[in-house]
């Protein structure tokens, strides 16, 4: 919960953001643009490259944000709600049906030419933004459709980052690539050998981010394979039997150095997948992500640049694809795999729940904005597709609220069987009395 808790927090500022960025992009002589494009030169021993601010935010600071969203998928998929196949096939289908039906809707659009390379724009979905409008509906929107909404947007996660890592790259360099595996490697055996330290896991991390950046696929990357990588293992039985001991010699003769032995066994107790995501997570929620919308969100909304959106295949098939195309498609697909017994939804989770919660993936902020940038190189179609993203995102915020406003307790429940037996919490040192 604490996971839901910050991303729902940063919904609020990256929204503060957006507004802010919008008003500056369009206050003549406010310098949004000039401001975001002053390069910077940054250098560690020898090498050195030179990156604008808004590169700065877009390839370094946002590695940060995919590191923990790697973390996130690495916990779930192992010890968290992507492990019970049983509640976990619904969101997975349902996410695919929400990358594929907007894409084939905005290529419907505009399949040929270069504006059709945006079709990766409008298959993710924002999920500060989503968990931040959940909040609002209290109680009366079930925990559970909160966490089937959060696995979606992880599964969602998983396949924007694949398309963005293969269709969405740069010419590469084998050479750099090759110390890219061997940086991966190196980090493989460090999982292997059950390394608990996080300091060497960051600074291999470090220099996987540069020779991932020469590498010519998008440095953000590394932020993922990092993440994913860091171990998550639970606790092994002769840590807990030293935490026990060091604890006992240190009620039994306090002194510093009992102290210390006993505060590393507890620390040692925790996986490093969770130490780093409490230390990142509100720093990427509540810094990162905001930045991130403080520096792309700036479009211009003059008269001129509305009208030629309101005309533009890429403005209208982004915005049909973020609300019809995550709609149908995440309702539909896991509608399906309700039907046939393929999985099921526990808790009071009803179909008007589901509908409004896939119109509400619909918002598709940071990384469609993010995507945007890596697609398309023409000025003028970064602005349409922008001005698509925060149009789209916006109705699918609004009419996914009014959705699961009206329809959320007038449909029947999802799965009838298994209404009231929801699945049980796996085991881990997290919930062991023992280490409270």
């Amino acid at each position: 919960m604490q996971f839901l808790s910050k991303e729902s927090g940063s919904a609020g500022l990256l929204l503060a953001a957006t507004v802010v960025a919008l008003v500056w992009a369009n206050v003549p002589g406010t310098g949004y643009a000039s401001f975001w494009h002053t390069d910077v030169v940054l250098q560690v021993g020898s090498w050195s490259t030179a990156l604008d601010f808004q590169h700065i935010v877009n390839d370094a600071a946002m590695a940060i944000f995919f590191l923990v969203v790697g973390l996130e998928i690495s916990r779930e998929v192992t010890v968290g709600e992507l492990t019970d196949r049983r509640t976990v096939i619904v969101p997975v289908l349902g996410a695919i049906g929400g990358l594929i039906l907007p894409a084939l809707i905005y290529l419907a659009f505009q399949p040929t030419g270069p504006a059709a390379a945006g079709w990766g724009i409008p298959i993710s979905t924002d999920t500060a933004f989503l968990l931040g409008i959940l909040a609002l509906f209290g109680p009366r929107c079930p925990d559970q459709i909160r966490l089937f909404l959060l696995t979606l947007a992880i599964v969602d996660d998983i396949g924007a980052i694949t398309v963005m890592a293969i269709f969405y790259t740069d010419d590469v360099s084998l050479a750099a690539l090759g110390v890219v595996a061997a940086l991966v490697a190196v980090l493989v055996f460090m999982r292997w050998a059950r390394m608990w330290k996080l300091r060497p896991y960051i600074l291999v991390g470090i220099a996987l981010w540069c020779a991932v950046f020469e590498s010519g696929l998008h440095p953000t990357l590394a932020g993922v394979i990092l993440g994913v990588i860091i171990p998550t293992a639970a606790v092994e039985p002769e840590q807990r039997e030293r935490v026990r001991a060091y604890g006992r010699l240190a009620i039994q003769r306090a002194d510093a150095t009992r102290a210390r032995l006993a505060s590393a066994a507890v620390r040692a107790t925790v996986p490093a997948n969770e130490r780093l995501q409490d230390a990142l997570h509100p720093v990427s929620a509540l810094v990162v992500v905001p930045l991130f919308g403080l520096a792309n969100a700036g479009v211009a909304l003059n008269a001129d640049a509305l009208s030629a959106a309101s005309s533009s295949s890429v403005t209208i098939g982004i915005i049909v694809a973020l609300v019809v195309g995550n709609g149908v498609g995440i309702s539909l697909a896991a509608g399906l795999a309700l039907k046939f017994g393929l999985g099921y939804l526990p808790g009071q989770v009803r179909y008007g729940h589901l509908i409004g919660g896939a119109v509400l993936a619909g918002i598709g902020f940071t990384i469609s904005l993010f995507i945007t940038d890596l697609a398309f190189d023409d000025p003028v179609l970064q602005q349409d597709a922008k001005i698509g993203v925060l149009v789209g995102s916006a109705i699918a915020a609004i009419l996914g609220s009014v959705l699961l406003r009206y329809l959320g307790e007038r449909l029947p429940l999802c799965s009838l069987a298994d209404a009231d037996n929801p699945p049980s919490l796996p085991a881990g040192p997290w919930i062991d009395p023992t280490l409270r």
